[in-house]
């Protein structure tokens, strides 16, 4: 067929000019993705191995730099690993249970991997004895790298001391069991979700599409994108350190996103194809809907990125991934799938002539809304914000065993501590005391022990319990080096429920005549949330910036970004009012599967925002560039609506279906955040792609009219010297 329609304004653009050499190179092209595809997957094999666990610290923290002399001066640390003895007498106080007790202690002590042991039977602490005297605890500092303690230490230490039989029964536990156990089931659900996601992907697809061979190429881009992601990721993690967890976002993210950009490519192609031949068709399409897909690309991959200027590898790691997952997304999507079109396009296209824009579903729903612009914008706006509500009850805590089911071994032991313990020996406050004497140290460790929270303080001067000194000092765990000394602050369990950081903080400030720094876990927790709130203002102009920036370049307007801003916004305060109402609230915890724990541990939340801001814009993207196309080509500010959003909220409703499926796997899974992060991202997508960008968009650019494009003279200026646009 030959084309009548003029060319399009910028016949030499570099996307126009790509789309014409992967028509023109389709073979060689589909060869070296090919190549490339299996050269990826393999190299993608070794990844999981190339990454690494972390834990909640913040490098050059006081905790961190605090623990550091601990290790180096004291040879102490945090009891990271622990041994829950149960009598089989039911007195951890009888000769048996002693006589044993003192030999396990001795054993796990004699370990080459361990540093400091802490037992009951040594120590006689109140914090290491059950209540009923039934149990007590033996805890152990193992030092070392993360993930070699927990992949490596962790198991050989549970294979030789858990047992069931003789005088004492012997589980294990601490806080890098429980994280090596959350990562273990992590790795399950990701292989339970790949095996889900990509079969579920192409049934969705095929009804989608309505022809096959488009599915599964859709579905071949995908794999595509993941393979091609997951190595890149392996090279990355051999220059910084990257968590184990951003796999699974690898996964959703991919799929996910892949699809999407496939979504757009096809529809598009097989509007081309009603005017054009396939060359020019496939040109067209990579020139107009593969450069709305770059937008979205660098969208998504800035909204990510942002995560890079935490502090932290953890959530670093996301921003790796941020970054990668959306670039090998548009590579498989500009690249690849032109060259696919060029050789089975005729596979691709429509069995029937599609119906007149007039006559679409979204059309009449654009236009009804639009009739209306006060009234239903109105009602959505109170959906979302019946929706948001409960975000006003959020509540910020610390990760504990809750996390993980409750069959969970390390949870088991946990949850035995809480219960039966008064206090929580593994999470005790380690202060080092600089240049002090012991008539200095005795005051502060009696003042310390009267912090609210506090159970016990154990130091060089004795054992401090209310002010009151209940145990001479224990000379073999608490040594001098010098003029400096540490102590052992063990907390209360209830305060490591309520609210660990403000017991951190007013052991901070019990004023000493000496220099003191804090440790332990809690004070790790602290610091972590005080670097990530500090933060976090950071975090969000840097994405409300750059996607406002990405959007005016697009759209040549100030008003069009800011109200995306506004829209975007409304979406995340949805998606967290629902995770309020669900995961800390306990509603729907049965049906799905989780222990509420009545808070949150805040860097889920922040991780999950930056994934769902970037996907919102995403959508914004797609709908704002047919909009302002029709707009471009009409010049009806009313009609332009409802016709771009007829060429787009079909596809952009498909692509939240689809993302939603790949993230809502997660939430069938069996660690706390991961369901928290599919079924957050589930409906965050689908009240995005609905209500917000269905409803909302269309009854606010009625209302603003021409102004949705409006910018200052030297903006609009600098926007058509630089600008970019689909047409």
């Amino acid at each position: 067929m030959t084309s009548t329609a003029p060319p399009l304004a910028s016949p030499r653009s570099q996307m126009l000019r790509l789309g014409r050499f992967a028509y023109r190179r389709r073979r060689s092209v589909l060869i070296v993705s090919l190549l490339l595809l299996l050269a990826a997957a393999f190299t993608a094999t070794g990844t999981m191995n190339a990454l690494v666990l972390s834990r909640y610290q913040v490098p050059g923290s006081e905790s961190i730099v605090t623990g550091e002399r601990l290790d180096r001066d004291f040879a102490t640390g945090s009891a990271n690993f622990l041994l829950l003895v149960t009598a089989a007498d039911g007195d951890v106080d009888s000769a048996a249970s002693t006589a044993a007790g003192a030999d396990l202690a001795a054993a796990l002590a004699g370990a080459d991997e361990v540093l400091r042991v802490d037992s009951y039977w040594d120590s006689q602490s109140p914090a290491l004895v059950s209540e009923d005297g039934s149990q007590a605890l033996v805890t152990a500092y193992v030092p070392g790298e993360v993930t070699h303690v927990r992949e490596d230490v962790l198991p050989r230490l549970k294979a030789r001391f858990e047992r069931d039989d003789g005088p004492l029964t012997v589980a294990v536990g601490g806080s890098d069991e429980l994280f090596r156990e959350a990562a273990q089931i992590a790795r399950q659900d990701f292989l339970l979700a790949e095996a889900i996601v990509i079969p579920g992907l192409l049934i969705l697809l095929i009804a989608i599409y309505r022809r096959p061979a488009a599915a599964f190429l859709t579905v071949g881009v995908g794999l595509f994108a993941l393979a091609v992601s997951l190595a890149a990721m392996r090279f990355v993690a051999a220059q910084v350190e990257v968590s184990t967890f951003a796999a699974n976002l690898i996964l959703v993210m991919a799929m996910g996103l892949a699809v999407d950009y496939c979504l757009f490519i096809v529809s598009r192609f097989r509007e081309e194809s009603a005017l054009h031949d396939r060359a020019e068709a496939v040109a067209r399409t990579v020139a107009s809907a593969g450069r709305t897909v770059v937008f979205s690309a660098v969208t998504v991959a800035a909204s990510l990125s942002v995560l890079l200027f935490m502090p932290f590898p953890f959530l670093r790691s996301f921003g790796y991934a941020g970054i990668v997952v959306p670039l090998a997304a548009v590579l498989g999507a500009v690249v690849v799938l032109p060259a696919a079109l060029a050789v089975w396009g005729h596979r691709v296209q429509r069995r029937a002539a599609p119906r007149p824009v007039s006559e679409g579903r979204w059309f009449h729903i654009a236009t009804a809304v639009m009739r209306r612009p006060v009234l239903w914008g109105a009602a959505a706006l109170v959906l979302v914000l019946t929706l948001s509500s409960p975000l006003l009850g959020v509540r910020f805590g610390v990760p504990d065993e809750r996390s993980l089911p409750e069959d969970a071994p390390s949870r088991v032991v946990t949850d035995q501590v809480t219960a039966g313990f008064a206090a929580e020996a593994t999470d005790s406050l380690l202060i080092l005391a600089e240049n002090t004497d012991e008539a200095a140290l005795t005051a502060y460790t009696a003042e310390l022990s009267e912090v609210d929270g506090i159970a016990q303080v154990d130091s060089a001067a004795g054992r401090f319990a209310n002010g009151v000194l209940i145990a001479s000092p224990d000379t073999n765990r608490f040594s001098w080096h010098g003029d400096d000394t540490w102590l052992a602050a063990v907390p209360e369990t209830s305060a490591m429920r309520d609210d660990p950081y403000a017991m951190v903080g007013e052991v901070r400030d019990v004023k000493a005549p000496f220099a003191t720094s804090v440790a332990g876990y809690p004070a790790d927790l602290a610091d972590f949330r005080d670097a990530l709130l500090d933060r976090l203002p950071l975090l969000l102009g840097l994405i409300v910036l750059i996607t406002f920036v990405i959007l005016f370049l697009m759209t040549g307007s100030v008003i069009a970004p800011l109200k995306a801003t506004i829209l975007n916004a409304l979406s995340m305060a949805a998606m967290f009012g629902a995770l309020v109402w669900v995961f800390q609230d306990g509603h729907l915890s049965d049906l799905i599967g989780f222990t509420p724990q009545g808070s949150f541990e805040p860097s889920i939340p922040i991780l999950m925002f930056c994934v769902a801001y970037g996907l919102s814009m995403d959508y914004e993207v797609f709908m704002l560039a047919r909009i302002k196309e029709e707009y471009d080509r009409s010049g009806d500010p009313t009609a332009s609506i409802a016709t771009g959003l007829q060429r787009s909220a079909p596809l952009v409703t498909a692509a939240a279906l689809v993302l939603a499926f790949t993230f809502a796997v997660y939430a069938t899974g069996d660690v706390a955040f991961l369901q928290m992060l599919g079924l957050g991202m589930a409906l965050a997508v689908t009240v995005d792609a609905t209500v917000i960008r269905g409803v909302l968009l269309p009854a606010v650019m009625r209302l603003t009219g021409r102004f949705n494009w409006w910018a200052p003279p030297p903006l609009k200026r600098l926007h058509t010297r630089i600008g970019l646009r689909e047409g």
